[in-house]
């Protein structure tokens, strides 16, 4: 039987696969083009994610695992570029749910953020400063950049999310069904060679 949260879920889902919404602001329209109230109980990112996954296979399947494997071949790049700041792919692109419209989300763990801003200024790469959430609720600096993809003809966002390096521990911890929320370029390397297949189970 399904349930509020479940649609809720399932709503959310149909934005982020078509519209590219992260997961917040696709269970805040949810809400609205459901008719619900704020207050209506939301259904956690895992949920989502879930709903995600089924949505991309009834309706995206001959588009989204070739998408997919674009972003996190650029992805790899990035990280290959931004090796002294052990760069960590996260969101959709690592996580296998992402779609051409989604942006590419590196974690770096470093001891001087700045470093990283005079590493992009000496690369000649323009970004926006901004801020992210953290870990533990905690906001952290990020950095995005514009990046256009030769595949797709068009501009994917990447966003450098600035971590302390003692956070590097804490970022590895699985999600509830043991898997990974984000993987280093070893990781990726191994995702892009087993095709996607692999689920990112943390040894």
């Amino acid at each position: 039987m399904q349930t509020r949260e479940d649609e809720i879920a399932q709503a959310a889902a149909r934005l982020v696969a078509e519209e590219g919404l992260d997961y917040a602001e696709a269970k805040r329209r949810a809400l609205r083009d459901l008719g619900l109230g704020p207050r209506t109980a939301l259904p956690d990112n895992e949920r989502v994610e879930d709903a995600v996954r089924e949505y991309l296979a009834l309706f995206m399947a001959d588009t989204q695992p070739l998408e997919l494997a674009v972003l996190r071949a650029q992805a790899l790049r990035w990280m290959e570029r931004l090796a002294p700041f052990r760069p960590h792919l996260a969101g959709a692109v690592w996580r296998g749910t992402a779609t051409r419209l989604s942006d590419i989300v590196l974690d770096l763990f470093c001891d001087d953020p700045k470093s990283l801003e005079i590493h992009l200024v000496n690369q000649a790469l323009a970004y926006e400063a901004r801020e992210a959430p953290g870990a533990g609720g905690r906001v952290v600096p990020q950095l995005s950049l514009h990046h256009v993809v030769r595949e797709f003809n068009e501009e994917v966002g990447v966003h450098l999310r600035v971590h302390d390096l003692d956070a590097l521990r804490g970022a590895l911890k699985p999600d509830a069904r043991g898997r990974s929320w984000r993987g280093d370029a070893r990781a990726l390397r191994a995702l892009l060679a087993d095709g996607g297949a692999a689920n990112m189970t943390v040894p």
